[in-house]
């Protein structure tokens, strides 16, 4: 079945924390999602990827529910100094969470 030419799959990294509060929003709004589980690369924190699809038209609604819903947040990791005598760790703070969000042509659908 060939999806209909507007139709585009939103791939979406998120916080685990924050995926309920999407998924809630996307589904108030009738936008399909599916969850998938993940975890980051660089914090090794687990997250979620939804892939959302959705009408072209709807494309600036679903990305309002994601920034809407997944905020950014400051997290410390613990980084050793490289300059003390003793090994000394110094808590470092990163900014972490909002949401990665890729746009993808749908040019196959089949429901088996």
């Amino acid at each position: 079945m060939s999806p209909k030419p507007e139709q585009k799959i939103l791939l979406a990294i998120i916080q685990s924390q924050d995926l309920d509060f999407c998924v809630d929003a996307l589904n108030e709004a009738r936008i399909d999602s599916n969850r998938l589980p993940s975890i980051g690369g660089f914090l090794g924190k687990r997250n979620a990827t939804l892939l959302i699809r959705v009408d072209e038209a709807r494309i600036e609604e679903a990305t309002r529910i994601l920034h809407d819903t997944c905020k950014e947040r400051i997290e410390y990791i613990v980084v050793p100094l490289e300059s003390a005598s003793l090994p000394l760790a110094t808590p470092t703070p990163v900014t972490v969470g909002g949401a990665t969000v890729f746009g993808l042509d749908i040019d196959r659908y089949e429901e088996i």
